[in-house]
């Protein structure tokens, strides 16, 4: 059916048919196309056309008689929260994950029975999300790793929400950006509530027509989101982007380099992140600097340079990394080190030599009391350590914590 609307009211996922006016006055050398990403949409805006046709048969219709839309404001405090130690944000940052999960298995919940996402819910939980890591940047997003299978999903939101204010905030962005690149981060999956249940968990290798189902749900999320009345335009866009590559071989549309907004650039390396460091139902969970130095391997997957700023913020060796040191002692990243990416404070935990156990200490190698480095990345299968997330948060938080 096609329809006039004003173009005020265009929105991403749209089939423009016509434009009004004469074909000169717009700034497209095709009238007629889908609106995929952000930049068709405000080079659209910024034409100076005030109506045009769309084809709701090739595209999302425009709802008749809605309420006006509702806007994520996420409330933030005049003043930046104090840095503090990372035992002590750790200690918060648990309470948040527990939180914030129960948050999002409720708005999933509700989208996947065509409720409207409660916006005031998810501003809150953006804002103690961004607060945690703006005090410390580590404990929330090292945190969020641990997860089951089963709550997957739902704790991948708050752990990409969480990767997505960091990054944002390594990017220099005005905090208002770095709010927005939240509630992208948080609604990004939201379409996997439009996939049933055995297909989005099943423990084995999915088939073609199965993936191909999964690749549907960035549209899926999309219309969630329209639904919802969601007026982020930043977070559709990141729903309906983040699996695009910037070599262009990624879906639902194949776009290419900067056709890509800067956000779903950004939420492409979270999400992948997150996804290769969690325990799945079909696949074991990665490393954190493993996961990072296959990801660097990757070429034409990621924008290069945002890729660089991502592991500025999460570090060349994450908190939970299992690393051998000059010394043959075999020790666990548990802090950045701000001013050297390749000198963390390490927890030994065992003799390279004997395999023995070692007393656990901490060892901060950008001290130069140290005489120490980090020769390279170790397995912790090999040395049957396969909690290391558990280990390191057991000691961040016990009392008269190794930190202080």
């Amino acid at each position: 059916m096609i329809k006039k609307i004003a173009v005020s009211d265009l929105q991403i996922g749209m089939f423009v048919h016509e434009f009004g006016g004469a074909w000169i006055d717009h700034p497209f050398w095709k009238s007629r196309f889908k609106v995929q990403h952000v930049a068709d949409l405000n080079k659209i805006r910024e034409s100076g056309i005030s109506e045009l046709f769309i084809d709701t048969l090739r595209g999302i219709d425009l709802k008749a008689a809605v309420a006006a839309p509702l806007t994520v404001e996420v409330a933030v405090a005049t003043e930046k929260p104090p840095r503090v130690a990372l035992d002590v944000e750790v200690s918060r940052a648990l309470k948040i994950c527990s939180r914030a999960k129960e948050a999002v298995v409720t708005m999933f919940n509700d989208a996947r029975m065509g409720h409207a996402i409660n916006a005031e819910e998810s501003a809150n939980l953006i804002g103690e999300i961004s607060a945690s890591v703006e005090r410390h940047p580590q404990a929330l997003i090292s945190l969020s790793r641990l997860k089951t299978s089963d709550e997957y999903t739902y704790m991948h939101s708050v752990a990409v929400c969480a990767l997505m204010v960091a990054l944002a905030r390594q990017l220099d962005m005005p905090e208002e950006w770095v709010r927005e690149a939240g509630v992208a981060g948080l609604l990004h999956d939201i379409g996997k509530m439009t996939i049933a249940h055995e297909i989005l968990n099943k423990p084995g290798r999915l088939t073609d027509d199965e993936f191909s189902i999964v690749k549907g749900h960035p549209e899926g999320g999309l219309r969630i989101l329209q639904q919802s009345r969601l007026n982020s335009v930043t977070a559709i866009d990141v729903c309906l982007h983040h699996h695009e590559k910037y070599d262009g071989s990624g879906y639902p549309f194949g776009l290419v380099g900067e056709q890509i907004s800067v956000f779903s650039r950004m939420a492409a390396i979270c999400d992948v992140y997150d996804a290769i460091t969690s325990e799945r139902p079909y696949k074991k969970a990665w490393g954190p600097a493993h996961s990072i130095r296959e990801m660097a391997t990757w070429a034409g997957h990621f924008d290069e340079r945002i890729f660089q700023a991502f592991v500025r913020a999460v570090g060349i060796y994450p908190i939970g990394a299992l690393v051998r040191l000059q010394s043959e002692r075999i020790g666990l990243v548990v802090e950045q080190n701000d001013k050297s990416l390749l000198k963390p404070k390490v927890v030994i935990l065992v003799s390279a030599r004997t395999r023995m156990p070692l007393e656990r200490r901490l060892i901060d190698l950008a001290s130069y009391t140290e005489n120490d480095r980090i020769v390279r990345i170790e397995s912790a299968k090999e040395w049957e350590l396969s909690n290391l997330e558990e280990i390191w948060t057991g000691i961040s938080t016990q009392k008269g914590s190794i930190f202080r």
